[in-house]
């Protein structure tokens, strides 16, 4: 068992442990109801959800298709990455399960983006795909207030109050409220309250070359009575598409001329509640870098015609394209890149991270052979796309519950987003939002400037998606102070007062932020005049201003650790949290610029004119794809700038602090470009 916070032991689950316990719930119910919430679809959103809504103390039942594949990991074996890891590490400080349960799968860990700011670093992890789905059933399986069942849900059950007609209580547009979940056998469980979290099953449809049928993923059926349900009770659904690479056989991989990448040491846990992870760093499994070239390019462009997933009416993931994408929208590139990552410790799989393809199963074998360390490889299994049906977010409220049905949750791909950590974000959100409701109680919603949970959330509901959203560190305008570190402070504190962060993890909390609030003060107590600092081998400006080490803290080559030998208090804080404290105080000048740039940006949009000559390409702090929207439209304002598609909060501030770096006001500009 790796170290811990503090301890906590897992009970092994039975293959009929949760259908024993379902039928004891439903025997020894004592609420109106069976089910205060009900759960629907058992991948990374609907194991939050469930989690979450029994966390708050809700009668919760879990459906799922399969028992054997609750916590699957459909695409890649990988948690994390840059705003996707500061996703996992919120969804852990509300108690959340994946960030504890990557701990205990974890291959490889890595902190990506170090060379940069830690408002940037992103926190990931290679999966062993069975020690996931292991740990992840295990959890919910043992979980209190949770029972799960195998079943395929059919409709939902919506009742349609005639005294609520007409009232002045009622809501326009509201089309009614769930009563209960109707499943394929015919048989109906009551419930208040739903989550639906089916992700590419929802319509799905797979496709490999020419051939479609439908599947949420392979080997598993699409759930498509649902869409029925949800058009006719007047929700907007509309089609994207994702893809999954290849499988391949890592005996029949050359690593010889390959680039290699190991992980951290000492690997990172995702966990506030844990100090080490289960693998240690001599036993990390490294990753492989390799390239596509001109003759994987030609194989490619020579099939295009093989394939019905390539097609501009159903949009794909802009961001994790296919590689048949990237050879169509970036024909000039030599090559691509592509990480071959191990799936597990017993199994010699590997997953080519960066060639998700659905061309012939023939052909992506031809193509395979083009790239080097690849020439001899077995190809294990196929590339293939998914087709599926989603909601248009803007039907929900900032709690995701939908506007149209009161009781109805949405999470997960069903809203147009990608990935299982923006699933988790959404899961645990909607679980504890619906377990509160079902109790009457108020709801949490999370804003901007508390968390990426805020970011995604408000970016769904307000904008919606025309493409899978997937979350970056640039969509958010406070990510000085929304950092991957500092979760917990950000969200622990608003799970608790919510009833849903547990005694365990709340007493871990309160320590560490006793010893946080403890070593900022002891850096901010030591005040000294330059010629004292200098005596003390700290070179700063003489100009007699007493300072305190926390103030020095925001300079340059200063670190915390060399203040531990000044400040005896610092040595009895644990390493770890006198990291965060160095991060704190760091960012404390650049937090209090960014909080001063936000609220003016907000006020003054509008009246902020942008240079018609402005040019984009030169700036920095703005992506490609930013650059060349802007150098397209030419807005006028910042407010116009704002309402662009691709343009992201951090490029809004950007564009602010270039017109304040101008040392020109407004008018001026506008007058220079006319």
């Amino acid at each position: 068992m790796f170290a811990r916070r503090t301890a906590v032991s897992f009970r092994v689950s039975v293959a009929y442990r949760p259908l024993i316990r379902l039928r004891r719930s439903l025997a020894t119910t004592t609420s109106t109801l069976p089910y205060d919430v009900v759960v629907i679809g058992g991948g990374h959103a609907g194991s939050e959800a469930a989690a979450g809504a029994a966390r708050a103390g809700a009668k919760t039942l879990l459906i799922t298709q399969k028992l054997e594949t609750i916590g699957e990991m459909s695409c890649n074996p990988s948690f994390g990455g840059i705003g996707k890891g500061t996703l996992v590490r919120e969804v852990d400080a509300l108690d959340g399960v994946c960030g504890k349960v990557c701990d205990k799968a974890g291959v490889q860990f890595r902190m990506l983006n170090l060379s940069k700011g830690p408002a940037v670093w992103g926190p990931r992890a290679q999966m062993d795909r069975k020690l996931y789905k292991k740990h992840m059933q295990e959890t919910l399986f043992n979980y209190p207030n949770l029972s799960i069942m195998a079943g395929s849900v059919h409709d939902i059950v919506v009742g349609h109050d005639a005294a609520a007609e007409g009232s002045e209580d009622r809501v326009p547009g509201q089309y009614g409220k769930i009563t209960g979940v109707k499943l394929e056998s015919g048989e109906i469980i009551p419930t208040s309250h739903i989550v639906i979290t089916t992700g590419t099953f929802l319509g799905g449809e797979i496709h490999i070359g020419l051939e479609a049928y439908p599947a949420g993923r392979i080997g598993d059926e699409a759930s498509l009575g649902l869409s029925k349900s949800l058009k006719d009770a007047g929700f907007e659904l509309g089609r994207l598409k994702t893809g999954t690479p290849p499988r391949l056989d890592g005996k029949t991989i050359d690593y010889t001329n390959l680039e290699r990448q190991d992980g951290d040491e000492p690997p990172r846990p995702f966990s506030f509640m844990n100090t080490e992870v289960a693998v240690t760093t001599a036993d990390q499994l490294p990753c492989w870098m390799t390239r596509t070239n001109e003759a994987t390019h030609e194989i490619i462009r020579n099939n295009l015609d093989k394939s019905i997933h390539i097609r501009e009416t159903v949009k794909g993931p802009r961001y994790c394209p296919s590689i048949e994408s990237k050879i169509i929208r970036f024909a000039s590139k030599d090559s691509h890149r592509i990480w071959l990552e191990p799936e597990g410790f017993d199994t010699d799989v590997v997953y080519p991270n960066g060639i998700s393809m659905t061309l012939p199963a023939d052909i992506q074998e031809q193509m395979l052979r083009t790239i080097p360390g690849l020439e001899n490889v077995t190809m294990t299994r196929p590339g293939y796309g998914v087709e599926y049906d989603y909601v248009d977010p803007r039907e929900l409220r900032p709690t995701l519950e939908t506007k149209r049905i009161r009781g109805l949750w949405l999470a997960g791909q069903i809203n147009g987003t990608t990935g299982y950590e923006e699933a988790a974000a959404q899961g645990v959100l909607a679980g504890i939002n619906a377990g509160l409701a079902a109790q009457h109680k108020e709801p949490i919603t999370i804003s901007r400037a508390q968390a990426y949970i805020g970011v995604l959330v408000d970016d769904l509901v307000t904008k919606g998606v025309e493409e899978p959203y997937r979350m970056f560190t640039s969509r958010s305008e406070f990510r000085l102070s929304v950092r991957a570190d500092n979760a917990d402070l950000r969200l622990t504190e608003i799970g608790r007062a919510a009833g849903v962060v547990s005694d365990e993890r709340w007493e871990v909390y309160q320590r560490e932020k006793t010893l946080l609030d403890m070593g900022m003060a002891a850096l901010e107590k030591e005040k000294l005049t330059p010629q004292e600092w200098a005596e003390k081998g700290f070179q700063i400006g003489q100009d007699g201003q007493r300072r305190s080490a926390r103030q020095l803290l925001t300079g340059p080559k200063v670190t915390i650790e060399d203040f531990v030998q000044h400040i005896p208090l610092l040595a009895t804080i644990p390493p770890h949290l006198r990291e965060r404290i160095d991060r704190e105080a760091s960012y404390a000048f650049h937090i209090r610029r960014q909080e001063k740039d936000v609220r003016f940006m907000m006020a003054s949009d509008e009246s902020l004119k942008l240079p018609l000559n402005l040019d984009y390409e030169s700036l920095t702090g703005l992506s490609n794809e930013e650059k060349h929207v802007l150098s397209t439209i030419r807005p006028q304002n910042l407010g116009m700038a704002k309402r662009l598609q691709g343009v992201t909060p951090g490029a809004l501030l950007s564009l602010l602090r270039y017109v304040q770096k101008e040392g020109k006001k407004p008018a001026e500009l506008s007058e220079a470009s006319a």
